[in-house]
């Protein structure tokens, strides 16, 4: 299956969010049964690289879906992990090289925090942000220091074009 290119991702139609507790309420118990079997630390790893060959495969979909992987086409495609009051963020820079905001409130991580999995939370969510971006854009940095989901007042994403 690996060679094959995965089927166009519709799934965004039921948001994001929702999307995210369906994958959490399946990924969870077999990653602790996994874990109890082979380790945490490898089944961790696993879904981490696994995690980050489908955000990078998303993202790569996301910029033929809006037709451009500008910033200006990333900044549009918000919508889809806003939705459902998902996130409240607010732009802090907005230019054609620059994108920031700042996620003051994260419906993602009270869903993990609420599904007792917060940890995974880092794995599931947070962790596909920068392959997203490395398949909507390479040419494109990304960069967070802290996270609600890790315990910080907001979160910080600022992407930028390399140069």
């Amino acid at each position: 299956m690996p060679d094959q290119p995965m089927p166009p991702d519709r799934l965004n139609a039921v948001g994001v969010l929702t999307r995210r507790e369906i994958e959490a309420r399946i990924v969870a118990p077999l990653v602790e049964a996994l874990g109890e079997r082979f380790g945490q630390a490898e089944v961790q790893a696993v879904l981490r690289e696994t995690i980050l060959r489908l955000a990078r495969e998303q993202g790569a979909q996301l910029a033929a879906s809006l037709g451009g992987n500008t910033l200006t086409d990333f900044a549009r495609s918000l919508e889809l992990w806003t939705r459902d009051d998902a996130m409240t963020f607010t732009v802090t820079e907005q230019t054609p090289a620059r994108f920031a905001f700042q996620v003051t409130r994260c419906r993602y991580a009270e869903l993990y925090r609420a599904l007792g999995i917060a940890d995974l939370g880092v794995l599931l969510s947070c962790n596909r942000d920068a392959a997203l971006m490395a398949g909507f854009n390479p040419a494109v940095v990304f960069t967070r220091t802290q996270t609600i989901m890790e315990g910080a007042p907001y979160c910080d994403f600022c992407y930028a074009i390399r140069g």
